[in-house]
């Protein structure tokens, strides 16, 4: 099957306008239900992490951060995703899933601080601030595996699929077109499906795994892949928020009520370069980028909403939100200091261990040495 003949989910189409297609038709009543100020929301969502993310990019620029990976472009399937889970859910993020996080709780700074290096891993994944969210993970796919075993936990523990929708549990994993190619998420596919495991893989295809394009990796939509493995699976316009909400908030369910494991292939892409350590210039050309701008989730998430009769004053208080936000993000960062010594001993093992406490006294003695100028 072709890219051509794979049903897309899509609500609004490149101009805002609400034209499902034919794919979108399960998911109309569900899409009927949003009230305006989810609506709105969706769009606010999106403008403020965008504006996090250019500050971001724009202080790695300026040597306040080791690395960027920016999400821009993105903002609709995560935005729409983010939405559709609900608290109890737990979330196993990549390393760009920045509005994912942010809906779910975690302090953007919170992810400065492990690229600026002074903090090991970001956030206390089991800070009920932080909304069930895992840490980042740059090692391409082991996320997926880790998702897969802990929503295995969740069926055995009977936290999932008892029919109590507020009790229920699931779990949705992030990751990418590259990272789809990787062993780990095929294993996990495996054991979700065998185990009839609730988890939401959740592919954001962005077309480039860092100068390799989507079309080299495989041969068939990248959807299909999950399906081999007997998971249901839903190609979903990625730059569509309201699809990708539907979208996710249907599977979520369904693998919460214990259906089982379910896919999702969000088509959508990487404005940016993969990180701040990239050059997209180098493997890609302007018309492809103006193409895809021609898509753009937050323009289109803005027509729609004005054909509504949104006021202009609306977009006028996002904007500042959005500036707010940005000039947050940067006040904190530059205030950021470097991280005590003691934190390398700190969570070696989740409970005390003789080695680790007589390494950390050792150094400590060590440095008391220097005082005085002995």
């Amino acid at each position: 099957m072709t890219t051509s003949e794979t049903p897309l989910v899509q609500v609004l189409d490149a101009a805002g306008r609400f034209a499902p297609s034919q794919a979108a038709e399960r998911y109309l009543p569900l899409i009927e239900k949003i009230s305006d100020a989810e609506l709105e929301q969706f769009y606010r969502d999106m403008v403020v992490i965008r504006a996090i993310d250019t500050q971001a990019t724009n202080l790695q620029r300026q040597g306040q951060l080791a690395l960027w990976p920016p999400s821009r472009g993105q903002e609709a399937a995560q935005v729409g995703s983010g939405r559709a889970a609900r608290a109890q859910d737990t979330i196993f993020p990549s390393y760009r899933e920045h509005a994912v996080t942010r809906i779910r709780g975690v302090d953007p700074v919170d992810i400065i601080k492990l690229m600026r290096g002074v903090s090991h891993g970001g956030w206390d994944p089991t800070d009920p601030k932080n909304g069930n969210t895992r840490l980042y993970t740059l090692v391409l796919g082991s996320q997926v595996l880790h998702a897969t075993g802990y929503a295995m936990g969740l069926s055995f523990d009977g936290r999932s699929g008892t029919g109590d929708p507020d009790r229920d549990e699931a779990v949705i994993v992030y990751y990418g077109d590259g990272a789809s190619s990787q062993g780990d998420v095929h294993e996990a596919m495996v054991f979700a499906a065998s185990y009839q495991s609730p988890t939401v893989f959740f592919l954001q295809n962005n077309h480039w795994a860092i100068s390799v394009p989507v079309s080299t990796q495989s041969r068939v939509p990248l959807v299909q892949r999950s399906a081999g493995y007997g998971i249901p699976s839903v190609r979903v316009d990625g730059n569509d928020v309201l699809a990708s909400y539907a979208v996710s908030r249907i599977a979520l369910d369904e693998a919460r009520n214990g259906e089982g494991p379910r896919a999702i292939e969000a088509v959508t892409y990487r404005v940016g370069a993969h990180t701040t350590s990239d050059d997209p210039t180098k493997y890609r050309g302007s018309e492809e980028e103006e193409s895809w701008a021609q898509r753009d989730p937050i323009a289109r998430m803005r027509a729609f909403l004005s054909d509504r009769g949104a006021a202009e004053g609306f977009f006028a208080e996002v904007e500042a939100e959005a500036a707010d936000a940005a000039e947050d993000l940067r006040a904190r960062t530059v205030e950021l200091g470097p991280p005590s010594a003691d934190k390398m001993f700190d969570h070696v093992y989740s409970e005390p261990h003789p080695l680790i406490a007589e390494q950390k006294a050792w150094r400590a003695a060590y440095e008391a040495s220097f005082e005085g100028g002995n």
